[in-house]
């Protein structure tokens, strides 16, 4: 099972990037795990500086923009 990590303080653009992630996943009938999260430290513990931040199993795949679910489906396919 993909976990899939979004990192970010529960913005708006954080809550679009784990709604698109979510219908990522689910388009490719994939069984992920979507972890919110949402404290500064733990973010920086990721080399973050701009979020929205993306990781897929720990490894951060984008920072500071919403992707798209077809952009998404890329890292986790």
């Amino acid at each position: 099972m993909k976990k899939i990590q979004i990192l970010g303080t529960g913005c708006p653009k954080c809550k679009k990037l784990a709604e698109n992630a979510s219908i990522a996943a689910a388009e490719l009938g994939l069984d992920c795990q979507i972890e919110k999260v949402s404290q500064i430290s733990d973010i920086i513990k990721f080399g973050v500086m701009m979020t929205p931040a993306l990781a897929i199993d720990g490894q951060v795949k984008a920072a500071g923009k919403v992707l798209s679910p077809e952009e998404i489906k890329l890292f986790i396919q």
